[in-house]
């Protein structure tokens, strides 16, 4: 996976916080598909109602399921970028062009990399921006990153993600969990409650369920 655009991301002040407005939600987007470009050579058609449609369902579903900040901080943050991304996959806001440049000989970019933006360059292109998001805020809240799985630059698994997701979207928040080096749930995997991070803190949760979360 390449982690290059979360250096930008990481560059802004209170990133979590600015990614819940639409227009630095449509400008980070819009930046991360110019650095796919720069690097890979493929040039990417935006449509802004999609990213607009994605945005507003995210967020929706976010503040809504915001109450398990309260048990896992960091785990909820993983969370709220694989929603973001099932909702990108769902919308399809962006569309690679026909035409496209090879990446210049110094970009240092793998061969494996180059394989996964040949392969699908929009999800490619949904997936690093979460990733990259993800890895942004975890570095501001808590000074490190997320671990990234190998499993991330294995052309096979983008073939089983790529062929999962178009049948059942959700599948993305699954698959956004293992490339960040976390523990799937296929079954449930966009209900947070589901979630077997959050799942580890019900020790916590015995003597009663933060603000606005029901007891389970």
């Amino acid at each position: 996976m390449d982690l290059r655009f979360k250096d930008e991301l990481a560059s802004m002040p209170d990133l979590r916080h600015r990614l819940r407005r639409l227009r630095w939600f449509r400008a980070t987007f819009r930046a991360s598909a110019r650095a796919v470009t720069g690097v890979y050579g493929v040039h990417f058609e935006i449509n802004d109602a999609r990213l607009a449609r994605a945005f507003l369902d995210w967020i929706e579903i976010v503040e809504g399921q915001k109450a398990y900040a309260g048990v896992n901080r960091a785990d909820f943050i993983v969370f709220a970028g694989g929603v973001a991304l099932r909702e990108l996959i769902r919308q399809n806001p962006a569309r690679a062009l026909a035409q496209t440049d090879a990446p210049a000989g110094n970009a240092g970019v793998s061969t494996a990399t180059q394989e996964i933006v040949r392969f699908w360059p929009e999800g490619f292109l949904y997936t690093n921006y979460c990733v990259s998001a993800v890895a942004a805020i975890h570095e501001q809240e808590f000074g490190a990153i997320p671990e990234i799985d190998t499993c991330a630059d294995d052309l096979r698994t983008w073939w089983s993600y790529r062929e999962n997701v178009a049948e059942v979207p959700a599948y993305a928040v699954a698959f956004l969990d293992r490339f960040l080096g976390g523990e799937p749930n296929w079954i449930a995997p966009d209900q947070p409650a589901a979630r077997h991070a959050m799942q580890r803190m019900k020790p916590a949760l015995e003597g009663g369920a933060p603000h606005g979360l029901p007891a389970h």
